[in-house]
């Protein structure tokens, strides 16, 4: 069996950036902030936080940072995936030695690869390193998939903990957990699949959504791991409309701009993104309010 990095709900944190790179001060108060209110574990450097449009400096600087600064208080996932394994090698290394509790790698993207490339891909990362290794599965972003069978032999790894699970394919996942049993956690990857995922036995979320709304993530998550999975069906059902309203756009255009509705002064999103449409801004702006979030922009 293995020991689960974190329970409940992990932010996959926004990146604050400035004229200079990334917003230190900022990113200070945002991060304490987030834990608190509720949030039990921080994923920094993720999908959410940029870090594909990072320098090497810059990600390596935002993952000591935020080890640093956290300091023991909550678990701290460092993203550190690649579609080049010898990149994901280096950015996992220094990760570990900087003091992450686990490193988060998606599946290689565009070149892509086979099932037996993943499973090669993953354990030469996990056999570098003495951190835990969560997998992250990711089609619509990545265009591959990782098979239940190819889950089951990553599981044999003693040093890969987990993975987080955002192909929506509830057949794929059902299966996956069948065969690996103890030996490989499971994260829901997507805010609206919370309750779903955590009923066949995941162990929580790494949520865009506690970006804006940490208690409402941390409860949906914890009413789950306290088996009070009623009222968190209600939560998940009640706050269905803003957690769309975060993915109006491609993740993280709707939730820098929820940010800054909330005050936050996160900066530009980096090209290739770019802000959404006054369209979707408004509907945004409308779920936010219809939330009960309380906007000061």
């Amino acid at each position: 069996m293995k020991k689960p990095i974190f329970t409940g709900s992990n932010v996959a944190i926004i990146t604050p950036f400035n004229e200079s790179g990334v917003n230190y001060e900022e990113f200070k108060r945002i991060i304490d902030d987030q834990i608190s209110r509720g949030t039990d574990s921080i994923t920094i450097c993720g999908t959410t936080g940029e870090g594909a449009t990072m320098t090497d400096k810059e990600h390596k600087e935002a993952i000591q940072f935020c080890i640093d600064y956290v300091n023991g208080r909550v678990p701290v996932i460092a993203g550190t995936g690649s579609n080049d394994t010898q990149y994901a090698l280096q950015l996992s290394k220094f990760a570990s030695e900087a003091g992450a509790d686990a490193l988060l790698t998606v599946t290689p993207y565009y070149n892509k690869t086979t099932q037996q490339g993943l499973i090669k891909h993953f354990y030469t990362l996990a056999e570098a390193t003495t951190t835990p290794v969560i997998v992250y599965n990711v089609p619509s972003r990545t265009g591959l998939t990782i098979q239940a069978q190819t889950y089951y032999e990553l599981s044999k790894h003693p040093n890969i903990n987990g993975a987080k699970e955002a192909s929506g394919n509830f057949s794929l996942l059902a299966e996956a957990m069948n065969l690996c049993g103890d030996d490989l956690n499971f994260w829901s990857g997507n805010d609206d699949m919370i309750v779903p995922i955590m009923a066949m036995g995941g162990k929580g979320v790494i949520s865009v959504l506690a970006n804006v709304a940490p208690e409402i993530a941390h409860t949906i998550a914890q009413n789950c791991l306290d088996g009070k999975f009623a009222q968190a069906r209600e939560l998940q059902i009640k706050y269905l409309d803003l957690i769309n309203a975060l993915f109006l756009e491609v993740n993280p255009i709707p939730v820098k701009m929820a940010m800054r509705f909330l005050g936050w002064d996160v900066g530009e999103l980096r090209m290739p993104l770019c802000d959404m449409t006054d369209a979707h801004t408004a509907q945004l702006r409308d779920a936010m309010t219809a939330a009960g979030l309380k906007l000061v922009k």
